[in-house]
Formats: C-alpha cells, structure tokens, sequence
C-alpha cells in the first residue's frame, strides 16, 4: 500500500490502483455520513479533487493520487458511507482506476514514511 499526504492510499494490483482514504483521515473525519465519487468512466487526475467526504463534523476533499480513468466506483459504499468508518482499508474502498502513469506511484508515500508524516502532524 502506497499513502498521500492528503490521507488517501492506493492498493495497487496489476495496472489498476485501488483508492481510499486512511484510518487516520477517517477518525479525524467522524461518523462519515455521505460520500460523493466519480462515474466509471471518467478520468481523474493525480492532485486534482476526485470527490467529497461529509461526516458530522465537516466536508472533506478528496484528492486523486494518480492520474487515470475510474473503471468501477464502489456503489456500496456511496449507500453506506459509515462503512469507511468501520473499514477503511477494506470494504470502505472508494474507486479503482486503471493507471495511467505507473511513474506516479513513485511520489508516493510507504507505510513507515507515512506514519512518520501523521505523526509530526499530531503533534
């Protein structure tokens, strides 16, 4: 698993990446209560919004960490948004998006340098 600053991670199989958002952005969220994501279909773009998480306390943005065209969009979890709350790296996967720069996954961050990251970041 590759992590962002911005709190999202990616789980990449073959030329396809598997996105989210962290445990960490999920607490600091709250009871997550709505989601908004891109159809299948359209392409996203590494560093630009790929859509919108509300919870309780606050909408949050959600920021594409590669560039590429969303090829499934997890419907489930758009109906059931608590789901990235209780499984964040599990059935709260948010799209899967066939790459289309594997340089990209480079800029990314390893597991170590991102618990490093939040780290500095709560305190």
């Amino acid at each position: 698993m590759k992590f962002t600053k911005s709190h999202e991670w990616v789980k990449i199989e073959a030329d396809v990446a598997i996105i989210g958002i962290t445990d960490y952005a999920q607490e600091a969220l709250g009871d997550i209560v709505f989601i908004e994501l891109p159809s299948a279909g359209e392409q996203i773009v590494k560093s630009s919004r790929l859509g919108t998480v509300e919870s309780t306390k606050a909408a949050s943005e959600i920021y594409a960490p590669v560039s590429g065209q969303v090829i499934e969009v997890n419907n489930e979890v758009v109906d059931s948004p608590q789901w990235i709350n209780e499984s964040p790296f599990g059935k709260g996967w948010m799209i899967k998006v066939k790459v289309s720069d594997q340089g990209q996954l480079s800029d990314l961050l390893d597991e170590a340098a991102y618990k490093e990251f939040i780290s500095k970041e709560t305190h």
